[in-house]
């Protein structure tokens, strides 16, 4: 019989829900409780999530047979609640980003191989079957010498997204806005296929909301490789366009836009989408566009990596690298300056 894993999430908000239902959805997996520090809220989202809600931090991490803690807080409220966890020898699944700024982000990575649990951040957009097969395809070296890759998340949120929480756009608990938010997800997707950065050029403006962090952003990437690269993210661009990535090789290039496919064009090879209806969940109006199926498989994979010893998917210096990224243009943008990798703040 197969081991049947028995996972708590801290947070009760939409995120929340949709990592309810993806756990609901698995054959080895049980959601046995909720943790939300406030009393009245945690009340009331007994009646959303039709499990347990403990609002006492003893009685939920004591809880039997909880093996796996999922973060689903603020994302500048991860370390605190992560390293608890961990300390308490649980494994840790933490929505993205790992957390707002690579000394919290470390202490949990340094944390977890110390207690020797298992950390995975959530990236579902990695389990995209047809971002699986772009990323094959750069492997076996199907596009070529990768001269450039773009990204390009240029999404739209109106005023009450932001007026509608005291997080949202804060610097405290969202780590900035646009770029460490919504583009981060495609930024992951951009570096795993590019590869490591040797220095970027960037900027951020907050131009449409009274918010700390950026609603519009722009960057120059250079890899490692040799190749190129550009960003370019808002919650500011209306109406909202499907986040999109540009892989371009000497022998072919294809576009990725919200998970889907829609252009591969190879020498001396026929496109093994153009038949292919383009049908893609995306946020780029609407937060709450996105399902939980690709969270689903990033949930079997994590699981899997408890079950073997091996590293998930996306383990926590993987899921640095996107943080690194983003913090390395923010620090670009205020000093007007080239910054080389590896960066630190």
């Amino acid at each position: 019989m197969e081991k049947l894993y028995k996972i708590g999430i801290i947070g009760t908000g939409a995120i929340a829900l949709k990592h309810a239902q993806a756990i609901a959805s698995l054959v080895n997996a049980e959601l046995i409780g909720l943790f939300n520090p406030n009393p009245p809220s945690a009340a009331k989202a007994r009646e959303k999530f039709s499990v347990p809600v403990f609002s006492n931090w003893e009685e939920f991490i004591s809880s039997p047979d909880l093996e796996v803690v999922c973060i689903c807080t603020p994302s500048g409220m991860h370390l605190e609640p992560a390293l608890k966890a961990i300390e308490a020898g649980k494994h840790v699944f933490i929505e993205k980003p790992i957390e707002v700024t690579l000394d919290r982000a470390d202490q949990l990575i340094q944390a977890a191989e110390a207690q020797h649990v298992k950390l995975g951040v959530v990236f579902q957009n990695r389990f995209s079957p047809d971002f699986t097969k772009l990323k094959d395809a750069i492997s076996n070296g199907v596009f070529g010498r990768l001269l450039m890759g773009n990204a390009a998340i240029n999404w739209f949120r109106d005023a009450n997204y932001y007026s509608s929480s005291q997080c949202k756009g804060t610097l405290t608990y969202d780590g900035g806005g646009a770029l460490i938010n919504q583009a981060i997800h495609t930024l992951d997707l951009l570096l795993e296929v590019m590869g490591e950065v040797d220095s970027v050029f960037g900027k951020v403006k907050t131009t449409l909301y009274p918010i700390e962090g950026e609603d519009l952003g722009a960057a120059l990437v250079n890899f490692k490789s040799g190749a190129m690269g550009t960003i370019t993210a808002g919650t500011s661009l209306y109406p909202g366009y499907l986040e999109r990535l540009e892989i371009y090789g000497t022998e072919g290039s294809a576009i990725l836009e919200a998970g889907k496919l829609t252009a591969w064009n190879v020498r001396g090879m026929e496109s093994p989408i153009a038949k292919t209806e383009h049908n893609a969940a995306s946020g780029s109006s609407d937060p709450n566009a996105i399902g939980f199926e690709l969270h689903a498989k990033q949930w079997m994979d994590f699981l899997q990596a408890i079950e073997t010893g091996n590293q998930p998917e996306v383990d926590g210096p993987k899921s640095r690298k996107s943080l690194e990224l983003i913090r390395a243009i923010y620090q670009s943008s205020k000093e007007e300056q080239l910054i080389r990798f590896p960066f630190s703040e």
